[in-house]
Order: C-alpha cells, then structure tokens, then sequence
C-alpha cells in the first residue's frame, strides 16, 4: 500500500497548555505552527485533554449501538436540504471495511435529537447528551485553529468570526471492520477532503490514519484519547489562494478488531470570498474569488474528480494566461 516514512514528522501542538490564551506570547507562537503546518502537511496534529478517556469509551458504546441497527434504518434520509455526503456511506464493493453515519448540526442538541428521531422513533437521549458534549469539544478545536490561521496571516478576525458563525458542521462516525483473508486492508481510499477544516478523532486508540507528505510517503498518525488531527480541506486551499495544502489522508485496517473513529466537518454556510491579503504581485488571484461551497460538493458529485488539484482546478480554477490578439 505504499511506503510509510519518518523521515518527517507531522508537528504537534498542546491545546491543553492552560497560559496560551489570544495575545500571549504562547498563542502567537502556536498560531505561527499551525499555519505552517497547514502550509506544509495540511495538518497538524492538537492534544487536547478535554476528549478525556472515559468520554471516548462512551462515544464508542453509542457508535456501536448505532451501527448495530438494521441497514434499512441507517440509509434513512438525515437531511431535506440537497447537499451531497451529509448521510449513510456504505456497502461500497471497493471499500468494503468502510461504514459512516453522518450527524448534522451535532454542536447543538436540537441537531443530535433530529439525528436521534430519524434512528430511533422515540429517539435516543444518551446519545444525543453524549454525541452533542463531544460534539462541542471538538468544535473547540475547529475554531481555535480557524482564528490561529487568521491570525497569523494578520487577515482581519471580524471575517473569521463571520466565518465561524456561518459555517455548518456536521460529525460523520465511522466504523472499519478487520479484513477477511482474502481482502485487503484498504480501509478508505486516498483523498483529500472537500470541507474548511476537518477535525479527526482515531476513537478507540487502534491506529490506521495515514497522511501523505509532499515527498509521496505516507506517515501514520499514533491514536490516543487526547490526539486530535486537524486537517485543511478543499475549501480552505481555495480561501488561502492556495497557501494551505488540502490534506491527503488514507485508512489502512491493520487492527484486529473493528476500528472507531470520527470526523468533525466545517462547511461555509454563505458565499466564500479569499481575503484581499492573499492576492498581490507575487501571489496573483489562483481561483475564483468568491465561492458557494455547497455547489463544490455538488460538481465533486457530478464530476468525480479524485485527483485533489485536478478537481480543484476544474472548479475554482481562473485563467491567468495574458489573453492574446
């Protein structure tokens, strides 16, 4: 499946430190780590203590309980808007370890109850209690990373407050069995994908999650109850004018047992725009300037473009040769 490399090290950073509050030396610091890791890995790897333990084993109890349902159950339509990848992905012949259920608007608990009702007729009290706590916490995350990579640009926070505020989320849970003996251990494909930002979870500490670095190899991420991979997708590629990397990133089962892990998922609610602090003579505008990110997902629908830049390039993309006579 590919070579996996050491040879560079995706950095981590300690968001349980309690003195990096906004305008201290250790945030500005810490801002200037994350925005060059997005540059150079499109991740970067958080600890983050408040995802303790004992949270996480009952994330994983609710999981099971959800995915133990009947199939007819799990396909259900979770969302009456039109945006592509917001449901049950599964059953796939050329992933067959792979099954994910989506949550919509998990950082409040009236989304959790929506999903709740939809799995269970009299919905699901717990897991709604437990999925919107951890839920939140992760949006933590999300937005301590968003307003670090403004800040280090020096792009005004008012627009990354904008943006925050805007934004849709959704959480996707996922399950990966362990491969029978004539299959391979592919547990999902190479891709990168297609949010602002992605905040991922390896749930019950076995690991599997890849990431590719510029050189082609593929490094492995270790799992733990406090570790935290916050990846830049599509969308924040494009926002930067292309500063940031969409993060590529693999599943390889090696477990023996079945694998949990979830992904927390950033949408811009409202139209895009690259900040005016991304253009100028040596970086020239690379793709459209203002964007619906929900039509991005919808051409990836159409389209199935997997190949990050091509698909990136096919929609965004502007034309920069002079025009001739």
């Amino acid at each position: 499946m590919g070579t996996e490399s050491k040879s560079q090290t995706i950095p981590i950073i300690d968001f349980s430190d309690q003195t990096m509050k906004p305008g201290t030396d250790t945030w500005l610091s810490a801002s200037n780590v994350v925005r060059t890791s997005l540059e150079n890995f499109g991740c970067f790897v958080a600890n983050y203590d408040r995802v303790g333990k004992e949270l996480c084993n009952s994330v994983v109890l609710q999981i099971e309980e959800l995915f133990s349902l009947p199939l007819e159950t799990k396909v259900q339509k979770t969302s009456n808007t039109d945006r592509p990848f917001h449901g049950y992905i599964g059953q796939v012949p050329w992933l067959p370890l792979y099954e994910s259920l989506a949550i919509i608007d998990p950082l409040t608990m009236l989304g959790c109850q929506k999903s709740a009702q939809i799995m269970w007729s009299q919905g699901n009290d717990r897991f709604c209690e437990i999925m919107n706590e951890y839920s939140k916490l992760l949006g933590e995350l999300d937005h301590i990373a968003k307003r670090m990579v403004f800040e280090s640009y020096g792009v005004d926070m008012k627009i990354c407050e904008s943006l925050i505020e805007s934004s849709n989320y959704l959480i996707r849970v996922m399950k990966y069995r362990r491969p029978d003996i004539d299959e391979n251990d592919l547990g999902l494909q190479p891709h990168s994908d297609l949010t602002i930002v992605s905040v991922v979870h390896q749930l019950n500490n076995l690991n599997g999650l890849e990431i590719k670095m510029k050189n082609g190899d593929w490094v492995g991420v270790d799992a733990s109850p406090s570790s935290f991979v916050v990846m830049a997708g599509d969308a924040f590629k494009v926002w930067s004018n292309g500063r940031i990397r969409s993060c590529e990133h693999r599943v390889i089962m090696n477990a023996k047992k079945t694998r949990y892990s979830t992904g927390l998922f950033s949408f811009g609610g409202k139209m895009m725009e690259i900040p005016e602090e991304f253009v100028n003579e040596e970086h020239p505008l690379r793709y459209k300037p203002t964007f619906d990110h929900y039509d991005y997902l919808r051409f990836y629908e159409k389209e199935k473009i997997n190949e990050t830049s091509s698909r990136i390039e096919a929609y965004f993309g502007i034309d920069l040769k002079p025009n001739t006579i």
